[in-house]
């Protein structure tokens, strides 16, 4: 190719931006005050955690998207989180068309792929930074309960969470960073995590996070928005007047008053991911079959008996079965109102 054909190529690629990658309808997503924002709008998140495994597997896979998808519109849902980055351009495009936005998280697995430490997700982020399906980039999923993943030293690993941060700026300047942290960050993470844009926070205080609010208000002026909040619908004990056994209605309950909260608290908060969208049978036992049990961090404030019950947590079943917590969540979503909550 000619020298001067490929200095026409690239001034045309910068005065147009339709070539070389980039996107020229993307969005424009930034940080405003404790808000989120897309374009010239304040972005609330109304979100699900979304991580799709059939029965029988331990594997996510996307062959129920479109389903899902149809059932998200139909709630209100404008934000989808999941738990590792999504490889399909062709799974993005859908969610895009769907109008929902995905909260990308990125973390260690078992092949170091996206390993935080070797830097193996620069490539991912430098493919999709311009695609408008993405809200922003997450790093790590509660990792400060796993000091053992650190050489039990804490510490290390929100020097490498900042340092991810900080990469991921220079790569795309359009989306905001983000970490799912296991309740409120110490005086320890916020001074070395300068380089977050925002905190997301997996917060299970029974039914009522309020107070949360008010220490949040006190530590940090940047944006939160609660990465996992939530109740399932199993009661290992009758407890609170809600009877032992398969209980859909103490989950609708308690979901309901946690996603009040936090759209009564929405001049301090950025919205959630309530977790989560569907039934996984493969957490506690036979992925064949739906068993109770199963462990999490901090799992004594789960409501109303302190149990996790970690194939239990979806607002529609494994076979996408809308549940009592799918009518009351959709209710919520399809009424709320950033306009009318906070003050403009």
């Amino acid at each position: 190719m000619k020298l001067t054909k490929i200095i026409f190529l690239l001034i045309s690629a910068f005065l147009t931006g339709s070539s070389l990658g980039c996107n020229p309808s993307a969005k424009k997503i930034f940080i405003k005050g404790r808000q989120i924002w897309v374009d010239d709008a304040p972005f609330f998140i109304k979100g699900i955690c979304y991580n799709p495994v059939p029965k029988g597997s331990e594997k996510r896979d996307f062959n129920t998207l479109e389903t899902d998808l149809k059932l998200m519109v139909e709630a209100g849902i404008n934000t989808l989180r999941v738990y590792s980055p999504i490889e399909e351009k062709s799974v993005l495009d859908k969610i895009e068309a769907a109008g929902i936005k995905v909260i990308i998280s990125i973390g260690y697995d078992q092949q170091g792929y996206y390993d935080l430490i070797t830097k193996s997700y620069i490539n991912y982020v430098e493919k999709y930074k311009d695609h408008n399906a993405i809200l922003l980039w997450e790093l790590g999923n509660e990792y400060n309960y796993h000091p053992e993943w650190f050489d039990g030293d804490i510490k290390k690993w929100y020097v490498i969470l900042n340092q991810a941060a900080k990469t991921i700026h220079q790569i795309d300047r359009n989306h905001p960073v983000s970490s799912a942290h296991g309740e409120l960050p110490d005086s320890l993470a916020f001074s070395i995590c300068n380089d977050l844009d925002l905190w997301g926070l997996n917060v299970y205080r029974w039914d009522n996070p309020n107070e949360l609010f008010e220490q949040w208000e006190e530590l940090s002026d940047k944006p939160l928005y609660f990465s996992e909040a939530g109740s399932d619908s199993y009661m290992t004990t009758d407890r609170d007047g809600f009877i032992q056994g398969e209980n859909q209605k103490a989950q609708s309950v308690a979901n309901y008053k946690i996603v009040d909260a936090v759209f009564q608290n929405a001049h301090l908060i950025s919205g959630l991911t309530l977790f989560s969208f569907s039934d996984e049978w493969w957490k506690a036992g036979n992925p064949h079959q739906q068993d109770i049990g199963g462990f999490a961090p901090n799992s004594s404030g789960v409501p109303y008996d302190g149990s996790p019950n970690e194939e239990y947590w979806g607002i529609v079943d494994i076979d996408r079965n809308k549940k009592e917590s799918f009518h009351v969540l959709k209710e919520q979503y399809k009424n709320f109102d950033l306009k009318k909550q906070t003050p403009q």
